[in-house]
């Protein structure tokens, strides 16, 4: 008799009712070819737009979780996986709202999972790739170092026919083991937003485990570009620039600070500051040549 594999999966909405309901319809369209039993864990971080309770009415087997409204994607993530812990899942798959999952998606992620446990590793995260729907171009997914002096950028690597080792990824789609779980834990409160998940995947590596890009695309995910240096718009004085910065959906100092610490090594100090020290010297160029 074939053993029934228990998946958490975990989102975090917040005024995007559409986007979610549609989320969901194709999570519950998935095709599995093993037995697998899936219960959603949704927070509802401060929806005014009714999405708490479409999902109530049309899925009311989605497990509901209300949050303050200041939530973000880190500290959503956080309260869904939290509750998902305490029944020890065999899996724990992260999924924002705004991913359209192909019909195999979760079928080749657990196959994948499933495929390096027989060879060997066992603390795995396995990130699937998004790609955009008109262009079919990548838009989130596994990450590799992209620069050899500069230890916090990296850049998105495309999937192809066979698994591929990775240093981090985007949380957008990620399948965690249960056994990965139980050592790196719960998403790191310090982050409010967006740098919660490629933290997640350093310090996967750095308990032990490992992380990999399933193969192909397991389906479709507009690019947003929350972090693109909105601070750096022309016309903003410098305070501006500052306050930008320091939004959840920025680069906030004290959040860089932490992550700067723990994974950029002896310079750390250097690589926490170069960012706010380039909008420094933007801001005061930008002033020189208006002036």
């Amino acid at each position: 008799m074939m053993e029934t594999l228990r998946l958490a999966v975990l989102m975090t909405c917040h005024n995007r009712r559409a986007k979610t309901l549609a989320c969901l319809e194709a999570l519950y369209k998935q095709v599995f070819p093993l037995d697998v039993e899936i219960q959603v864990y949704l927070v509802d971080d401060g929806s005014i737009d009714g999405t708490g309770n479409a999902v109530r009415t049309k899925y009311p087997e989605v497990k509901v979780l209300l949050g303050s409204g200041n939530l973000f994607w880190n500290g959503g993530m956080r309260l869904a996986f939290a509750e998902a812990i305490k029944y020890n899942y065999d899996y724990y798959l992260w999924l924002n709202d705004d991913t359209i999952l192909y019909p195999q998606a979760i079928g080749t992620l657990l196959a994948t999972s499933q495929h390096l446990t027989k060879q060997g590793y066992v603390k795995t995260v396995v990130v699937g790739s998004t790609q955009n729907a008109k262009t079919g171009l990548p838009t989130y997914g596994g990450m590799l170092p992209s620069s050899w002096w500069h230890p916090l950028k990296f850049y998105l690597i495309e999937p192809g026919n066979e698994v591929k080792p990775c240093s981090t990824m985007n949380g957008n789609c990620v399948l965690l083991s249960r056994e990965v779980v139980q050592v790196v834990g719960n998403l790191d409160a310090t982050f409010s937003h967006s740098t919660g998940d490629i933290d997640y995947g350093l310090r996967t590596h750095k308990q032990g485990g490992s992380v990999w890009v399933a193969p192909g695309y397991i389906g479709s995910c507009e690019y947003n570009p929350l972090r693109h240096q909105a601070w750096d718009e022309s016309n903003l004085t410098l305070h501006q620039r500052w306050e930008k910065i320091n939004q959840p959906r920025g680069l906030p100092i004290r959040e860089w600070r932490v992550f700067a610490h723990r994974h950029a090594g002896l310079l750390w100090v250097f690589y926490w500051l170069l960012p706010y020290a380039r909008l420094l010297l933007k801001s005061a160029f930008h002033k020189l040549v208006t002036d």
